[in-house]
């Protein structure tokens, strides 16, 4: 099947939304729903698509799949837009248009060991550079996942944590958990820390919220890692998707335009 490039009509240069139908939707957690679109898309790891309602506005939302036939999105209900999206039902159309951004740079990282740490919600665009990696295993060298949450009912994509085991490394922890939880309990940098891990021949994936990057970034240096080793996706005040409100910037970047994918040394002045 032919993949297309853009998800967009016929329109001016920046592109208007065309109607595509849920093809499936599933909830993951309280407020957390993955929806699958059965279009095949031409698209990099963690690039993401403005997806629209009528009446009721447009927001980014990242690719959270790596796959020839069709694409998903992990979505949170926590405003009005994102609510109504999550509350429609299989063969409910919305708008979309994109992909846009920078991903991970996938091809010129080829021979690396990688490390992916995400936190939270944070997982969602990684887990489409975790399908990249599995579909190209054999460009690659060690591969270890490390995921954070705050409590075990905010598990992001549990059911692929089985089959993610059996081709890489796979460690989670969570913040808080009652007495039946049976694994890791604790922040993601002490789970880190429990791993001998130095930087020779690998590169870093960080995606989360910013204290959790400027802890997980802290470690990386104690262990080695160069600026050009470390790699983050940043989602945050991300609007028009083309630079022109401004809503993004910080300090001359532009989130949409410049990422959300960006190496460490190209933004770490943003990191303090």
């Amino acid at each position: 099947m032919k993949k297309i490039k853009k998800l967009e009509g016929e329109g001016n240069h920046y592109s208007v939304p065309k109607l595509y139908a849920i093809n499936s939707i599933k909830k993951q957690t309280e407020d957390e729903y993955l929806l699958r679109f059965d279009v095949p898309l031409e698209h990099e790891p963690a690039q993401f698509i403005q997806v629209s309602l009528l009446g009721h506005g447009e927001a980014p939302i990242s690719i959270c799949s790596f796959q020839d036939e069709y694409f998903e999105m992990s979505i949170r209900a926590v405003g009005n837009l994102t609510r109504k999206l999550c509350a429609l039902k299989k063969g409910d159309k919305v708008g979309l248009r994109g992909p846009y951004g920078k991903g991970y740079p996938m091809e010129s990282l080829k021979g690396n060991n990688v490390l992916v740490i995400g936190g939270g919600c944070g997982v969602a665009p990684m887990r489409s550079a975790i399908q990249y990696l599995e579909r190209h295993r054999s460009d690659f060298g060690d591969v270890a996942l490390y995921f954070g949450y705050r409590n075990p009912k905010e598990v992001l994509f549990a059911e692929d944590f089985n089959k993610w085991k059996k081709t890489f490394r796979v460690h989670v922890t969570v913040d808080k958990a009652p007495k039946s939880w049976k694994g890791e309990v604790g922040l993601i940098t002490e789970l880190l820390q429990k791993d001998s891990f130095d930087n020779t021949n690998k590169v870093a994936f960080v995606c989360g919220p910013p204290v959790m990057i400027k802890f997980v970034i802290a470690l990386l240096k104690e262990r080695g890692f160069n600026d050009d080793q470390i790699f983050l996706s940043h989602e945050r005040m991300m609007k028009c998707a083309t630079g022109m409100c401004g809503h993004c910037m910080i300090e001359g970047v532009y989130t949409c335009k410049d990422g959300p994918v960006f190496r460490y040394d190209g933004v770490k002045d943003l990191h303090g």
